[in-house]
């Protein structure tokens, strides 16, 4: 065969398959497009991201420095276990002749960018096992009292978990 009779060759396959041939060269075409990761990644940072111990004891240590005479406070909280989240379920029971069936599906709603999440029934906060507080005026019976009382309320603990330190 020589170069015309390929060519008519290809002109042929071209006017029969030319649709299909558009359409694959539209999905490169949209492929190539610039963007397409910047939207998955906007969708992943809307999702709030949870440090909840580590903003209790930043939150707690800010407001524990307010306490007349308590000047500088650092906090240290442990805890036995931590935040949980329970999520909604849906739940359908089938029995049979000799057996009982129980299916239990999370519930999922769909957010930004087609994003999946389960629906949140409840969040169990943290339990915790102890507190450790060094602050500067902790050598004050009643600046020591209060700080004491305050970490309490906060969190659950009772004052014989809690250890308030003099700072140096």
């Amino acid at each position: 065969m020589d170069w015309i009779a390929y060519t008519n060759a290809g002109m042929s396959i071209l006017k029969k398959y030319r649709y299909a041939l558009l359409v694959i060269l539209a999905g490169i075409l949209l492929l190539t497009l610039p963007g397409q990761e910047a939207n998955v990644e906007d969708a992943a940072d809307s999702i709030p991201k949870k440090e909840t111990e580590p903003t209790l004891e930043r939150d707690l240590a800010e407001i524990l420095s307010l306490i007349d005479g308590a000047g500088r406070v650092e906090v240290l909280l442990t805890s036995v276990k931590g935040e949980e989240t329970v999520y909604q379920t849906d739940e359908d029971i089938s029995s049979g002749e000799h057996s009982a069936d129980q299916r239990s599906d999370t519930v999922l709603i769909t957010g930004e960018g087609r994003l999946e999440t389960g629906l949140i029934k409840q969040i169990i906060p943290p339990i915790y096992r102890g507190a450790v507080i060094v602050c500067q005026g902790a050598g004050n019976p009643q600046v020591r009292l209060s700080v004491v009382e305050a970490v309490m309320s906060v969190t659950g603990l009772t004052s014989d978990k809690i250890t308030v330190l003099k700072m140096k």
